[in-house]
């Protein structure tokens, strides 16, 4: 079994990475790499330094969910983190890569929660369920980024790291499930015009709604089930792809409005 000892070394290994920009050693040398509860242990120990910090959950993220990306990442399994409110840079025009380290960019269908998923037993969380429980999808971009260097991660060191999360960018017109079926999607991801990733819905463990119900198992074993008013990012629909400062991204996922973003290196972004 991991200590505490060692769960609170790569807490604070993983949160000076973030606050200096530097990347760190793996923290599997502190946590193994079979350990998963001890990985999740890091990731709620990060989680909890930021809302200290005064920022607040406002939903989670599925990682891992794409063949491609597990292949990018040499993992086999998906994984889950925490989506905190200011990692929300939808408004940013352009976007600042201040807090960013090794950050990569990836498309995927976002889905906002109308009715929380908390049923009395884990076996009555359906596809259905889980259908039933989302108001509206959106499309997004999701900006991961690793503080471990050179992305030199095992899955725990992946999960410890709040499943690679960086920023997240979601579009302002939804749709209602009836108007669109997640599975069915097509994604194109460009950067400055050339096509860098393509993926499918069905990429994503078969369909976004079953990535979706594999997150609501999870919070539920968790104890923290999936509630009212998150927005869920169900995970790449392609491989993600490196960018810089000064690129265009623009993500067409059909059946939504284009997304379209660009980045700075500046130490303030314009709003």
């Amino acid at each position: 079994m991991t200590t505490q000892d060692s769960i609170s070394a790569a807490v604070d290994r993983l949160a000076q990475a973030q606050e200096t920009r530097v990347p760190c050693a793996a923290v599997r040398d502190l946590i193994g790499t079979d350990d998963l509860p001890a990985a999740y242990a890091v990731q709620q120990g990060l989680v909890q330094r930021r809302l200290v910090d005064g920022v607040t959950v406002v939903g989670r993220k599925i990682g891992a969910t794409s063949e491609a990306v597990q292949r990018q990442l040499g993992v086999d399994q998906p994984d889950f983190g925490y989506l905190l409110s200011d990692m929300d840079v939808s408004d940013q025009h352009p976007i600042s890569m201040r807090t960013l380290v090794q950050p990569r960019v990836e498309a995927e269908v976002a889905f906002v929660l109308g009715s929380d998923i908390d049923p009395a037993t884990e076996d009555e969380i359906t596809l259905q369920l889980v259908r039933e429980a989302v108001d509206v999808a959106l499309p997004a971009l999701e900006i991961v980024d690793s503080r471990i260097a050179d992305w030199d991660i095992g899955f725990t060191d992946t999960v410890a790291d709040n499943a690679s999360s960086g920023l997240y960018v979601v579009g302002r017109e939804g749709r209602k499930l009836d108007q669109l079926e997640p599975r069915d999607v097509t994604m194109s991801l460009t950067i400055n015009g050339a096509e860098r990733s393509t993926g499918t819905g069905a990429a994503c463990l078969g369909d976004p709604l079953e990535a979706l119900r594999w997150l609501a198992v999870q919070a539920r074993r968790f104890g923290d089930p999936l509630r009212a008013g998150h927005l869920i990012l169900s995970g790449a629909l392609g491989p993600f792809v490196p960018f810089a400062a000064g690129d265009r991204v623009e993500a067409s996922i059909s059946g939504f409005e284009a997304l379209s973003v660009e980045f700075e290196e500046g130490s303030e972004a314009r709003r």
